[in-house]
């Protein structure tokens, strides 16, 4: 009781793989809505601050990945 089965590679793989996209969309899709938003509102700061705010998760994403000595990580 309360053991994990133990992964395939392959399934380790696809979970790196998931993780990485995600990462990746999380750091990109903000700025393309703030480049939409810019466009329909007729401003020019929307698009870069969502990519400020999109790269500040996705590091923050990657720490919590990263994980430190001393954290537990599911």
């Amino acid at each position: 009781m309360g053991q994990r089965p133990e992964e395939s590679s392959i399934g380790e793989a696809m979970g790196w793989a998931a993780r990485i996209i995600a990462i990746g969309l999380t750091m990109f899709l903000p700025g393309v809505l703030g480049t939409w938003l810019d466009t329909r509102l007729a401003t020019t700061w929307l698009g870069p601050v969502g990519l400020v705010a999109g790269f500040a998760v996705a590091i923050a994403i990657l720490a919590r990945l990263r994980g430190g000595p001393g954290r537990r990580t599911r």
